[in-house]
């Protein structure tokens, strides 16, 4: 069976969720106060309904907690993004993930029992910092506060040479997960594999340690 989504508040953020998840083919009811918002996704999403989600009697009467996975994305509105998410805690909905606007809101969505905090515009935020300071950087996913899994170009400086070589293991504490060259993904890749100019490496470690290492090895300019 498709798993069943729902998403709530259609905003940029929300928007996008609803969008993706339909492209994956996964069944999912798009929810905001807003009708004209509503009605830019009725034709996008399964379901989209016109709802008051701070209403424990609305959330019912959809059959939230029937949902695998629902997404709190409400905008500006701290108020009803938290009351949302307790209701549906309450409801004893299995997976729930809010977009927070700051810190405070982060706090208080993780002690009434949000699963998964998220922030779209800091996340970004950084990406694009890692970005702009290296051209090598083509993504970047924080997994903690200290640690971030990496995505680098390799250049001229480790063109050529063996992952046993660059020793990146014992040099910088770093991990290459896989290799990606063109359309072939080399996961777990051999010491003996060879890095060629233009070459993907996924990197995970700690981020003083991925710092060090990319000023060394891929910093080309």
């Amino acid at each position: 069976m498709k798993k069943q989504y729902a998403v709530i508040g259609l905003g940029r953020f929300g928007g996008s969720i609803c969008e993706a998840l339909r492209k994956q083919g996964m069944e999912v009811l798009a929810i905001d106060t807003n009708e004209d918002k509503v009605n830019r996704y009725a034709s996008i999403a399964t379901h989209a309904v016109v709802a008051d989600s701070t209403d424990e009697n609305t959330l019912k009467s959809l059959g939230i907690r029937n949902f695998d996975h629902v997404i709190v994305a409400i905008g500006d509105n701290i108020q009803s993004s938290i009351l949302t998410t307790l209701m549906l805690v309450e409801q004893g909905v299995k997976n729930i993930t809010v977009k927070a606007q700051n810190d405070y809101h982060e706090k208080v969505l993780n002690k009434i029992g949000a699963h998964k905090v998220v922030h779209p515009e800091r996340d970004m935020g950084i990406r694009i910092a890692h970005n702009i300071v290296s051209k090598n950087v083509l993504d970047y996913l924080e997994l903690s506060d200290e640690y971030s899994i990496i995505e680098l170009m390799a250049g001229e400086t480790v063109h050529g040479k063996s992952l046993i070589e660059l020793d990146i293991r014992a040099k910088y504490g770093c991990n290459i997960m896989a290799v990606k060259r063109g359309e072939h993904i080399d996961v777990s890749p051999s010491a003996n594999a060879s890095i060629k100019k233009g070459d993907v490496l996924i990197v995970i470690g700690a981020d003083t340690d991925i710092s060090r290492m990319e000023r060394a090895l891929f910093d080309d300019d």
